[in-house]
């Protein structure tokens, strides 16, 4: 009996905890045929968690949330946490915008809890470490020497108490050098309720997976609103991964697409935890099927509004369809072109970068900001992160549009410390309507020290990508969901957002600097050990060695026995006189 109430106690404690603390999990899957005949396909996991981020005793009992995630950053009184592990370049002119960018290589950027502002550092230490070892990546050679906190450029995306312009907070870092591959992967993918065994995450194959033109692995963690009132607080954590695949590279000859060319399987079930398991195509190009058709039939259209523009997706309830399928329990989508159109709208918004000079003494860097739209100017925060061994010279610092020269209205500038802080450069700025604005400024190289080489030293050095942030009004080349909102798209109809936040990342550059010839040290060890061992050989010889003068008559060596014995045969042999013998005894 006493057993039985012990039981029902635990069970009605357990109970009592579930009902207070509520989580749920959401899993989508946008795709969006491109104008290059490639195919974006963001998925996108989210659990929002019903508990105050700043409650530590909250993160006690997990039931959705990944424990080990959650352990991290109740450790380590993290506020805001994004983290991206990117393979390929973002090509903004072809195909538009992301739903969310990433830069080549490794990013993270955190938001810590007010309560630790006096040990930012130690915290930021801590976590690179704990997240190194999370997610399999190199996170733990962040350090002082690649870390920054911007002013303007990574503003809060969550809600807080606090003032959210203390950038003391704020830690930002890239490694651009940061390669990702499937021990990447597979611990990202643990931290979902259902691992890789139902739902969105069975399209995995991690031989497929990584065969595309980009592909971006990301972890995004912010406090948001339980209700419009804010009066609670909830913590959503968004897992994602995008991808641009090329449907020709999975075999046949057109961009004709379907779930079992691209990822190499179809989806036989849905995730049983998920409250929501979506599928998203964007037809909104496709007026009255007469470009491409859709197969099987879709649930029911969204609609998109952003400013002026209106976006429609075919979506498919993978919970309906699968659970009330009878004759084929998985559902492939099948995309098949009528009449590809190739041309597209350019976006408003774009950027390259690229390296100027020549030599292995100095050089330059180049930005080119373009805004296309044809009357109204834009204003953007250009953020750039360079490392110490480059000699920025400020005074070199243009900017200029059609022949003019343009004053940013705001500009932050660290400068560098050797082996302890990089250049940052921070500007607000407003590019003309219709133009292409350039900055541009020079920099020698430094010289390093040759254990501060890599072992491909050869190769050169990673510069990470500039950071542009701008607010759009109604761009047509973006999909994503607005900044109050969890899922991709709340409802059939979302409201229309006049202002779209948009975060732009440039190309990873590449510098070659002084190198020395590790080789050379090589050859001068072989060569000094071939002298010595020859040299010395001579001199143990001579230091060693005790040389006597020895008789003829008297050495009863094996030379002088032998010399004795033919000595002998011979007098026997030719029978030599006694007379002769005696002189030749004489004469020796």
């Amino acid at each position: 009996m006493a057993a039985v109430c012990s039981s029902l106690a635990i069970f009605s404690l357990f109970w009592s905890f579930s009902l207070a603390v509520k989580d749920v999990f959401h899993e989508e899957l946008l795709l969006r045929p491109l104008k290059t005949g490639h195919v974006y396909a963001h998925f996108q996991f989210t659990t929002v968690w019903d508990v105050d981020i700043r409650d530590t005793k909250s993160f006690s009992h997990y039931r959705l949330f990944p424990k080990s995630f959650g352990q991290i950053v109740n450790q380590y009184s993290v506020e805001e946490l994004h983290l991206s592990l990117t393979q390929g370049q973002w090509q903004h002119e072809q195909w538009g915008y992301p739903v969310t960018s990433a830069p080549p290589g490794a990013e993270l950027w955190v938001w810590f809890q007010d309560r630790v502002k006096d040990s930012v550092d130690e915290n930021w230490s801590g976590l690179t470490q704990a997240l190194s070892g999370q997610f399999c990546a190199s996170l733990n050679f962040i350090d002082s020497k690649t870390t920054t906190s911007p002013k303007l450029s990574f503003t809060r995306e969550g809600v807080t108490s606090t003032a959210g312009t203390n950038s003391s907070l704020l830690r930002h870092a890239a490694l651009p050098r940061e390669l990702v591959c499937t021990e990447n992967l597979t611990p990202w993918k643990k931290l979902l309720p259902c691992d890789s065994k139902a739902g969105l995450t069975t399209l995995f194959n991690s031989l497929l997976l990584y065969r595309v033109n980009y592909h971006s692995l990301a972890v995004h963690l912010r406090p948001i609103c339980q209700d419009t009132s804010c009066s609670q607080y909830s913590v959503e954590l968004v897992q994602s991964v995008s991808m641009v695949l090329d449907p020709l590279l999975r075999g046949g000859s057109k961009h004709d697409w379907s779930f079992k060319k691209l990822f190499g399987r179809s989806i036989k079930s849905a995730c049983p935890l998920a409250t929501t398991s979506c599928i998203y195509v964007d037809i909104s190009s496709n007026k009255s099927d007469s470009q491409f058709t859709l197969s099987p039939a879709f649930s029911t259209v969204t609609k998109q509004v952003t400013g002026q523009h209106q976006q429609y997706f075919a979506m498919y309830d993978m919970k309906q369809m699968i659970n009330t399928s009878v004759s084929d329990s998985a559902l492939n989508v099948i995309f098949k072109w009528k009449r590809r159109v190739a041309k597209g709208v350019p976006p408003q918004l774009y950027a390259q970068r690229f390296v100027t000079g020549y030599g292995e003494e100095k050089g330059g860097i180049t930005s080119m900001l373009h805004n296309c739209h044809p009357t109204d100017p834009l204003p953007v925060v250009y953020f750039a992160t360079f490392p110490w061994y480059l000699r920025i010279f400020l005074h070199t610092l243009t900017i200029k549009s059609a022949g003019k020269e343009i004053k940013p209205d705001i500009i932050h500038v660290t400068p560098a410390k050797d082996r302890l802080r990089p250049y940052t450069v921070e500007m607000l700025l407003t590019l003309p309507a219709n133009s292409v604005t350039e900055l541009s400024v020079q920099f020698h190289k430094g010289f390093l020290k040759w254990t501060e080489h890599p072992p491909d030293a050869h190769h050169g050095f990673y510069i990470s990508s500039a950071v542009i942030s701008t607010k759009l009004q109604g761009p047509k080349n973006y999909t994503g969901p607005a900044r109050h909102t969890s899922l991709l798209f709340e409802s059939d109809e979302t409201t229309p957002a006049e202002e779209v936040f948009l975060r732009l990342h440039t190309e990873v550059l590449l510098i070659t600097l002084p190198t020395p010839d590790f080789s050379m040290p090589y050859n001068v060890i072989c060569l000094a050990c071939t002298v010595v061992a020859i040299a010395f050989g001579s001199f143990h010889n001579l230091s060693v060695r005790r040389f006597e003068a020895v008789d003829p008559k008297e050495s009863t060596g094996l030379v002088g026995k032998l010399k004795a014995f033919l000595a002998k045969l011979k007098g026997k042999v030719f029978g030599k006189k006694k007379e002769e013998i005696a002189e030749e005894k004489k004469e020796n």
